[in-house]
């Protein structure tokens, strides 16, 4: 399995922003890129049961407003808006946490954009880890889907978590959490605090530590 790392991390463009949620200070990261395809085509293949699993993980659950849903070996929730083929927005509860994703499509020329938001309460775990905890996996996953919308090949789970231990792999992994400290610092966060938190989360997803971190998957 070959990805151009550089030129795949280099279609996303990433932020940091704080505010507040349920009243509680709260960071929100934002991954946004386009598809080669129409915003019609790129809803279903991201909300679609029968297609997640082609390029992220199997899903199982009633995937409609109010509907619970569960990513297999990660996180559940309820899907709290559905407005097809452009906006829905779920709670993603992983590990007695509960962070809240949104997505966006809309048309651009002759393609899609996806714009992803997934919010968290800053607590402990956030600052430890920072914003790659979750950015890294979800630079995973937008790659595994460009992958799928491209030649519309479904992931081999198997060889993509090959890809993952190999120095490709670790490569890419090392190349977005660099982007996501620079999107950090960029929020305001002190470098050296920044610096340290994603040195901690990339020696997690290159198998080099092993942290009660969560993060939304591999995709690729």
């Amino acid at each position: 399995m070959q990805i151009d790392v550089a030129r795949v991390l280099g279609l996303v463009t990433r932020s940091v922003t704080n505010g507040e949620k349920d009243g509680k200070p709260a960071s929100t990261v934002t991954l946004t890129r386009l598809y080669d395809t129409s915003v019609d085509d790129l809803w279903d293949a991201v909300t679609s049961k029968e297609r997640i699993p082609r390029w992220f993980a199997a899903i199982e659950g009633d995937l409609r407003l109010g509907g619970r849903y569960q990513v297999k070996g990660n996180a559940g929730g309820t899907i709290t808006v559905c407005a097809p083929p452009t906006h829905f927005a779920a709670t993603w509860e992983f590990a007695g946490a509960t962070s809240w994703i949104d997505v966006t499509l809309a048309a651009e020329r002759q393609q899609a954009r996806l714009t992803l938001e997934h919010t968290a309460i800053i607590e402990d775990h956030w600052n430890q880890f920072g914003p790659g905890a979750v950015g890294i996996g979800w630079d995973l996953a937008l790659a595994g889907l460009e992958r799928y919308v491209a030649t519309g090949a479904s992931v081999d789970h198997e060889t993509a978590e090959a890809w993952m231990r190999s120095p490709e792999g670790k490569e890419f992994m090392t190349t977005s959490g660099e982007y996501w400290r620079v999107a950090h610092v960029a929020s305001g966060v002190d470098p050296e605090a920044a610096k340290a938190r994603s040195d901690r989360t990339i020696a997690f997803y290159r198998g080099e530590m092993s942290p009660d971190i969560a993060h939304p998957g591999t995709g690729s």
